[in-house]
Order: C-alpha cells, then structure tokens, then sequence
C-alpha cells in the first residue's frame, strides 16, 4: 500500500524546466573544459587563462542561446526518445556551426585578431562531448525511472505476435504504461527473414521456438496480437493456439480506431470470443434490401428482443417510411424506443405497442391502423428447457400467436411475411423447436392458398452470440462469480452466429423471398460447448479447474447433443448468396395444417393439458421425438400402438 501510494504521489512530478537547463549548462561547461585539455594534450602549462576565459564565454553563451531557441530543455526527460536526441543534435550542431563561422570569419575575412577565435579542433572535440553527454543523460534518467518504477508496478511477461510497424508500437505502448510492468519476451513472426533477429534489444522468435521457450516457463504470460489487418481465420488460428494452453490473448483495435496513426494501452483488449467462433460474417446485398425496404411500413413482433431490436436498428438504415415495434416486454420496448431517439430519421416514424401476439383483436387493430407491408415475426418463447415445463404457453404463442399474425398478414394484402425460426425446428425434440416447426409448417402452407398476395419465408439459424438465454452471457456471469461454469455434456455441440448477421440473413430473405422458401446458410463448423468455456474462462486471465471448475450437469430436458440446420427429409437448393440455401421442405396442404391448428385451439380451450398438447403436436410433426423429457413415454405410446395395428 505504502509503495503504491508513493508511486501516485510522485510519478506525476517533474523536473523543472529551468533545472534541466541548468544541467544542460553545466554539461556544456563540462564538455569545454574536457575538451580543451584534450586539444592541450593535458599540458595546462600551455594554457592562457584569459584566452581560455574569453573562449568558454563565448561558447557557452552561444550554446546557452541555442538551447533557449530549440527549447532542449522543455521535454519529459522520462519519455525521451529518438526524437529527442535529434533535437539536441540539432541544438548542439547549430552552437558549433555558429561558432566556428563567427570565428573564422573574424579572423580570416575581416583580417582581424580577436581573443574569441575559437580552434576548430576544440569546437569538433566539443560537439561530440556535448552531444554524447547530454543524450546519454537524458536515456540514463529514462532507463533510471522506468527501472525505479517498475520495482513497484506487477510483471506481466509478453509476447508480441508481429515483428512489423505495429508490433513495434505495441512494444512502446505497453512499456510506457504506468500501471503494470510489462516484460517484452519477444516478438512471434511468421516471416522466416525476421525469425532469429533483435527489434530494439528484442529478439524475433518462430511460433514453435516461442511455445517451448515461454508458454509453460511464465506464469500469467500474454500474447498481443499486434497484426493490422489480420483475418477472422488468422485471429481465430493464432488464438486457439495459446488459448489451449492457457494464455490470455489480446488485440488491437481496428487500424481506423487509431487516432493519429497510434493507439492508447487501453485500447488494447482481450480477443473477444464472438471472434473466434463460426466463420467470416456473411456479407449481404444492402442496394437489394434498401430497394425492398425503403418508404415502407414494417411491423416487427418481439421488437423488444435480442434479434427483433437489430432488425429495429438495421432496418433504421433503409429508411422504411413506419416501424411498428410490437412486444409484450413494456421495459425492453421503452430501453430500446430511448436508445432510437436521436437516431430515427426525419422521415421514418416509429410505433411502439406493448402487445401480445396471441390477442386477435389487439393485433387485428394494429394490422388495421398501420397497415404494414412486411412482418417480421420474432416474437416467439424460446428457452428450450423452460418451454418443455410450459407446453401450454408455447402453443399460445408460437403456433397459435404466429396462426393470428399469418392470417391478418393475409387478411390485409401484407407483402411479405418474414418468420423468425431455429434449427430446433429441425428433427425436433422439445417443445420450443417443435412448435416452431409446426408454426413454419402452417405458414409455408398458406403459400399454396389460390390467389393469396402476401409471400410467406422462413428463415432457420444457430445459436446467436450475445442473445437473451445465449451461453456465452450464461458463462460471463458464472465466471464473474467464480464459477462453477456448468456445461451439461462434455460432447455438447452448437453452431453460433452474431446477431447483427442473423438479422441480416432475416432482411435478405425478406429481399429475394418468392413465398414458400425456408432460407438456411452454412453456418460453418459447430463448436464444443466445453473449448467455448474453456477458452472464455482463459480470456478472463483464468485458468481452467485452478481458478474456475467446469462442472457437467447433464442435458437438460428436450436438449440434443447436435443441433442440425436440415432434417433427412430435406435438401437445399442454391441462391444468388454463396452461403444462403433454401431448404427443401415438406409441407403438408393447407387445408390439413387448418384443421389441424382447430385441434391444437381446441386442446388449449379446453384446459391445455400438458400431455395432450404435446400429444397433438407429435401427431402433427412424426419426426418430433422428446430427449431427456418427461414426455419421452408420448412417444413409447405411440409406438406400442403402431406395433398392435401390425399383428
């Protein structure tokens, strides 16, 4: 406490000015007087003292002048730098060359013999003793400090991923910060030219050399990943490497966040883990969606949400003439309406309504009033293992609440109707993903209906980062509180996307959406729920069952080990979009999905019986098979009465 209370009290103080021309003076009197007795040969015996008093006068009052015009002394002697030592190289050079003009020119041009005449011998010997002596000082005071402060600043040993300009940077950044000692191990590169070579004192190692010399040695060891423009896949390469073996890795931030060409120690950040999962974002059409979304009025269900509010905020961009904002969330609806303020276009009008999907007459109005000419449905119930609790709630909504939306989007020539869904949806087994499917069944069906205008899409993605029930904002909070961090099965796997991407994907269907097309993309290689929480973990300065347990608690009820973007029954058929497919869906007439929807209306009316709901919706949906739930023997049922039909 003592020497931390020191360090603020006195590593903000400086020398003074006008001390530090002083010493320069002195420094310029030293280096005279050296340099005389060197010219002399140290015979002082030869010395004429009043030759040698107008001699120093002279020089010192013009060195004196000089460093008053360059202004050598007004510098930070801690954070001297190249910069500075060419200053005063200037500075001294000018004294010099002043000198040894005013002195020739005396005695050769004008004819004239004066006591000031200064040999060029001295004024040589002079400038490199002056020059030498006031640089070293000021490096000397430097090294001093930083070494004297570093005693009582912790050590964090580093390497610098990049041997260029910006690692380089790096170096001078972090070895210029006040609070934390940072010890450059050395620069890792790729470029096998460098490998083997010093980059001010410090040496340029390979990836390899690097592991074995530093990776198990240092405790607390960091990586700084001090490459400019460096892909997702070179970041996420370079990243699993050190994160598998425990050391934090950080970042710079994006070249264009440089102010001045240069970053602050604080910009420098951990890698963030959405960086390191799925793939390159994928890159939509925006003339293609402007074009469709301009001057229109949109309604957007679940608005309050983590995938309904970026639509809100990207859809803001396109400069649809309405945004009817509709979630029964009334806090989410007033954060989100307060952070649009001020970021709403003069000709774009927002509606906020707290509503509930499944309300007809409440929707029927505002279908009526606003008139919307596309919806984007994502309201909708979720969280998988709460949802296999409430049968009930799930129905309501996501069936019969996407039902009444469909049918007013019908009802009132809506273009387009954009369904939020999930790959749960696919080969169902839960609650949540089977009445989603049975919602995109409904809707897909609707397209089939004679004359019908408005065009009814789908959309199908992953997991999405950062989301309202997402395991990533699950993990920050148990690591927060020092774990455990529970991950239910050591294979779990998930495919992951950002949500700012999902919402694209969401409003590019809604672009090149015909009706009838449930639109899925390659989402890239699924990612181990167990790597995901140990790197997240290792990010935080952690390490792995030291710091923070990982604790398995079992697949929680209607959760899969995989999830799947396609059912066996389905192929995909290509787009414009490289990455975007349309899935090859069976869809059943509408006339059956109508029928059936009465049936599911008439079990809800009639108590909602949990069983009986989920009875219904197996019958609708075959593939629809319940994992680790309690409605696993539905299913036993059903097959021990196809087995009676047989015999």
């Amino acid at each position: 406490m003592t020497q931390s209370l020191f360090i603020r009290r006195y590593s903000n103080r400086f020398l003074s000015r006008w001390l530090v021309l002083a010493i320069d003076v002195i420094i310029a009197i030293f280096s005279f007087l050296v340099a005389t007795a060197l010219r002399l040969n140290f015979r002082y015996e030869e010395l004429h003292l009043d030759v040698f008093i107008y001699h120093f006068v002279f020089l010192l009052s013009i060195r004196f002048v000089t460093f008053l015009y360059f202004k050598t002394y007004s510098g930070i002697i801690r954070h001297t730098s190249i910069e500075d030592a060419v200053l005063i190289l200037k500075t001294i050079f000018t004294g010099t060359m002043v000198a040894a003009v005013i002195s020739l020119a005396i005695r050769y041009f004008l004819q004239v013999e004066t006591l000031i005449y200064v040999p060029i011998s001295i004024l040589v010997i002079d400038f490199f003793i002056c020059l030498f002596l006031l640089v070293s000082l000021r490096f000397m005071v430097k090294k001093f400090y930083e070494s004297f402060i570093n005693e009582f600043k912790p050590a964090v040993g580093v390497l610098i991923y990049g041997a260029g300009y910006s690692g380089l940077l790096t170096k001078n950044v972090i070895q210029n910060d006040r609070g934390i000692n940072y010890q450059v191990l050395g620069f890792i590169d790729d470029n096998d030219s460098k490998v083997g070579k010093t980059i001010e004192g410090i040496r340029v190692f390979n990836l390899g050399e690097a592991l074995d010399k530093f990776v198990d040695t240092y405790e607390g060891l960091q990586v700084i990943m001090a490459i400019k423009n460096i892909n997702i896949q070179a970041k996420r390469k370079i990243s699993d490497v050190f994160l598998d073996r425990g050391v934090v890795v950080k970042t710079l931030p994006p070249v264009d966040k440089w102010v001045g060409g240069e970053f602050a120690i604080n910009q420098i950040h951990n890698v963030k883990i959405e960086d390191l999962l799925g793939r390159e974002e994928i890159q939509m059409n925006n003339k293609m969606i402007s074009e469709e979304m301009n001057s229109k009025s949109i309604l957007v269900t679940g608005a309050a949400g983590s995938i309904g509010s970026e639509i809100v905020r990207q859809l803001i961009a396109y400069f649809p003439s309405k945004i009817i904002l509709v979630d029964q969330a009334e806090s989410g609806l007033f954060d989100l309406e307060y952070e649009l303020v001020g970021r709403i276009p003069s000709n774009t009008e927002i509606v906020v309504k707290v509503a509930d999907v499944s309300d007809i007459n409440r929707m029927s109005y505002i279908f009526r009033t606003h008139k919307p000419s596309i919806v984007f449905h994502a309201a909708a119930y979720k969280h998988v293992p709460l949802m296999e609790k409430n049968p009930y709630e799930a129905v309501k909504i996501n069936i019969l609440g996407t039902r009444i939306l469909a049918d007013l989007a019908a009802e009132n020539a809506v273009d387009k109707f954009v369904m939020v869904s999930t790959d749960k949806a696919v080969n169902p087994t839960n609650v949540m993903g089977a009445t989603k499917r049975f919602a995109e069944m409904y809707t897909q069906s609707m397209n089939q209906l004679e004359g019908m205008h408005t065009k009814f899409i789908a959309t199908r993605f992953g997991n999405v980062l950062g989301s309202n029930g997402s395991v990533i904002p699950l993990f920050k909070k148990q690591i927060e509180r020092g774990g455990p961090v529970t991950v239910t099965h050591p294979d779990i796997t998930r495919y992951f996307m950002t949500i700012p991407e999902a919402c694209e994907l969401v409003l590019e269907a809604a672009t090149m959406g015909e009706g009838g097309e449930v639109f899925v993309f390659d989402m890239g290689e699924s990612v181990k729920i167990i790597n995901l929480a140990k790197k997240m973990i290792t990010l935080s300065g952690m390490r792995v069952d030291r710091d923070i347990e990982i604790k398995f608690t079992g697949l929680r009820p209607g959760e899969k080990l995989y999830e799947e973007l396609l059912s066996t029954d389905e192929n995909t058929l290509p787009t414009h979009h490289p990455k975007i497919l349309i899935a090859k869906v069976n869809v059943p007439s509408y006339s059956y999905m109508d029928i059936q929807m009465n049936l599911m209306q008439e079990v809800l009316d009639e108590g909602g019986n949990n069983n009986d709901l989920v009875s219904k919706i197996k019958e609708v949906i075959p593939e629809y098979k319940s994992n680790n739930s309690i409605f696993e023997k539905l299913d036993k049922v059903t097959v021990n009465i196809k087995r009676g039909t047989n015999f």
